[in-house]
């Protein structure tokens, strides 16, 4: 199934959990935020989390700077 992860169409494979696609794009422990079509996903129902078709998610990491 295709999702889009911050505009770009990604290839995942059916029923995959948001803990998989992570996984898969290899940014666990790099992602500190997401959000499944415009809603917030917890860190702890990441692996819970299913994915659909057409999901468009929005992955976020936090950098300091200053």
């Amino acid at each position: 199934m295709t999702v889009i992860v911050n505009g770009k169409e990604v290839k995942t494979t059916e029923n995959s959990t948001m803990q998989d696609l992570l996984s898969a794009l290899s940014l666990e422990g790099k992602v500190m935020a997401a959000a499944v079509n415009m809603e917030i996903v917890k860190q702890d129902a990441w692996n819970v989390h299913q994915m659909h078709e057409g999901d468009k998610v929005e992955l976020l990491d936090f950098v300091g700077g200053g």
